[in-house]
């Protein structure tokens, strides 16, 4: 039944999609935007969770060791700006290449 259901799925979404392909005389649509928006929300997306699993990190190492606070919070600072220089270098990328 499971099966049967995605076949017709699939068939309404090839139905649907003809409409697209009727205008015969125009361009290809560019999907350089729809991949620079992908492209961004992916990098933008992974390094908020590496942000966030550093953070935790390293108050998870303060919580156990406070005395080694100057270097934890010098390496959280660094790591955090790499991490961020990742989203800006994609977005770098994306405004050159559109």
């Amino acid at each position: 039944m499971r099966k049967l259901q995605f076949v017709f799925m699939a068939l309404a979404v090839l139905c649907f999609a003809v409409p697209v392909f009727a205008d015969g005389g125009s361009a290809a649509a560019s999907l350089i935007p729809i991949g620079a928006g992908i492209g961004m929300g992916l990098a933008a997306g992974l390094c908020g969770m590496g942000q966030g699993r550093a953070v935790a990190s390293a108050t998870e190492a303060l919580a156990r060791n406070p005395g080694t606070r100057p270097g934890i919070m010098l390496f959280l600072v660094l790591g955090l700006a790499f991490i961020e220089s990742l989203t800006l270098f994609t977005m770098v990328i994306i405004f050159v290449k559109m």
